[in-house]
């Protein structure tokens, strides 16, 4: 994974070179920075388990960049976390943040392990155990964890804890994505979804269409409030879970379907849809493709399939990165993930803002300001993309990487 995003910071810097994006030392050879994390920090983690035996738990805690601001990334459970994927992400969070235009950088951390097989004292045990481990690395200025894959906001709310008792103090700034008592924001469950959708409407502002089919490729938490919160102008003829995916020319009532689903486990056999695999869906002639689910979904075995105009990245890496670019060449128009999937990192940075300040800003307010933000990001890459006759993923990166540098040699 960390060599796709050397490419990509490559090329990134090659263009802002090349064009005197911003003041360059070429001796001073800043670029280097971002070809390295800051610090890893790795932990291990004794636990004595229900049964009364101890097992210990490894993990990882990478700071990748704060040139910006304090590191920011997410906390995964998951039995195939490694060092190469969190050091991967934690680069992608810096990136992010950039495109966002928020005052952070990019961490990422994980445990290996599966979470499933643990009862909740066991998960609590280990959450307040890794907050022991990162206290000295962490903290509301410093580094501010958040949920990813298999942690909750509960879990959140123990890490933040442990951590308040060993500093002595109530730090809910030290990590986000907690329940609403104890500190979490307002919007920040439909963030992600929401985020994609303003940045799509921010495209579509630049073409004629505004009645548009939209097939939804993973119908977890970001792509089902992408088609919940979706404009009443968009068509969603086509969504799919882990275990299949249905079709409806005519369109699908996403109300209706959430309730199916919520009731069968499955979005499979949904009243008026009929069932097709994902790899059809993925194929369907659409105007609009939404992967949101894993990454490298699209990939040399399926690429030449997809028939959409546009595709919207709310996954993490959906589009393996030669792929990317055979679909831009071939005139499909990618709105990248570190857009589309940036308003949840957004109302995370809202959560840590309203948590140091002492507030609590109403719904309404919060999507307001992460509409703003991710349309003023639209814009600068847009305006990046057309300057430089660029694609929107390397527009983006452009934009992030000459961020980042110019964060750094303000403090070097």
């Amino acid at each position: 994974m960390m060599q796709d995003n050397l490419k990509q910071l490559e090329a990134a810097y090659e263009i802002i070179k090349n064009n005197k994006l911003i003041e360059i030392d070429e001796k001073k050879n800043d670029i280097e920075i971002l070809r390295h994390a800051k610090r890893l920090v790795r932990v291990s983690l004794p636990i004595v388990m229900d049964n009364g035996s101890i097992r210990v738990f490894e993990g990882y805690r990478v700071q990748y960049n704060d040139a910006r601001g304090p590191f920011k990334g997410g906390l995964r459970y998951h039995p195939e976390v490694d060092e190469d994927e969190v050091t991967s992400l934690a680069f992608w969070m810096a990136i992010k943040c950039a495109v966002a235009d928020i005052p952070m950088g990019g961490g990422k951390g994980g445990i290996i392990v599966n979470p499933k097989e643990l009862s909740k004292t066991e998960l609590e045990k280990l959450t307040r155990a890794l907050a022991r481990a990162l206290a000295p690395v962490v903290g509301p200025l410093v580094d501010v964890p958040a949920p990813d894959v298999y942690t909750t906001p509960e879990m959140m709310s123990w890490f933040k804890d442990e951590y308040s008792k060993i500093v002595g103090v109530d730090s809910p700034a030290v990590i986000t994505g907690k329940p609403l008592t104890d500190g979490g924001s307002k919007g920040r469950d439909k963030a992600t979804g929401l985020g994609a959708v303003y940045a799509l409407e921010a495209y579509l502002e630049k073409t004629d269409k505004k009645e548009i089919t939209v097939a939804v490729q993973g119908f977890g938490n970001a792509g089902l409030h992408f088609a919940e919160l979706s404009h009443p102008e968009w068509k969603i003829v086509a969504v799919s879970d882990s275990k299949s995916a249905i079709y409806n020319e005519a369109g699908l009532n996403i109300a209706d379907l959430i309730k199916h689903k919520e009731e069968t486990k499955s979005v499979v056999d949904f009243p008026g849809s009929k069932n097709v695999t994902n790899e059809e869906l993925l194929a369907l002639d659409v105007d609009v493709l939404v992967p949101a689910a894993l990454n490298s979904v699209i990939t040399e075995k399926n690429w030449e399939n997809i028939k959409a105009k546009t595709i919207v990245e709310i996954a993490n890496g959906p589009i393996a990165l030669p792929e990317s670019k055979k679909l831009a060449d071939k005139g499909i128009v990618i709105i990248p993930d570190v857009l589309a999937n940036s308003g949840g990192v957004v109302v995370s940075y809202f959560e840590w803002r309203q948590n140091l300040d002492k507030e609590s800003w109403e719904t309404d307010d919060v999507n307001a300001k992460l509409k703003d933000k991710i349309r003023s990001a639209f814009a600068a890459i847009w305006d990046a993309k057309e300057k430089h006759n660029l694609d929107l993923r390397t527009a983006a990166y452009v934009l992030a990487v000459a961020r980042i540098l110019e964060a750094e040699q303000k403090r070097n």
